[in-house]
């Protein structure tokens, strides 16, 4: 044996044992989430806690859900769309408009009282977004009144944001 093949057989079986030790800590160590190493858009996630009003006016009807569009002003001023569900309780989703782009979500909301005014009170998850808000998610609570005349709507909401 040249002394040439015995230094690739050493360098081999080097290689050999330090990917087995390596295969071995990576079961024992958990690697981080970023194992890929961290992504180009990587942020500190941020959390912002809103109290926003909406007056929403009546665009349009189907059965017994709305549409009701309107602006929005407070810590996320824009625009804002309601789907919603009449019932025995308020169901619905919702989308703001802001210059940073879009946050979407859902609610619910038990309505009280009779006559030409409904009040409402309920909670409401934000699920998703696009531009600034791509990753929105967060909890509140909703409360408001409806008006049976003209189906208008005047929603009021507080809660926490994290984008």
């Amino acid at each position: 044996m040249t002394h040439r093949l015995r230094r690739v057989q050493i360098a081999a079986r080097c290689v050999v044992l330090a990917a087995g030790y390596l295969m071995v800590a990576a079961q024992i160590v958990p690697a981080p989430a970023y194992a890929g190493g961290a992504p180009a858009d990587a942020r500190a996630a941020r959390v912002l806690n809103a109290t926003d009003t909406a007056h929403l006016h009546y665009i349009s009807v189907l059965g017994s859900r709305l549409l009701d569009e309107g602006k929005a002003t407070g810590a996320l001023p824009g625009s804002m769309r309601v789907h919603l569900n009449l019932g025995t309780t308020f169901t619905g989703s919702f989308i703001i408009y802001t210059n940073g782009g879009s946050i979407t979500g859902h609610g619910s909301a038990t309505p009280h009282g009779y006559g030409v005014y409904e009040s409402f009170v309920g909670t409401l998850t934000v699920t998703g977004g696009t531009g600034r808000y791509a990753r929105a998610r967060g909890r509140g609570k909703l409360y408001g009144t409806f008006n049976r005349d003209n189906y208008s709507l005047v929603i009021k909401t507080t809660g926490s944001l994290t984008y």
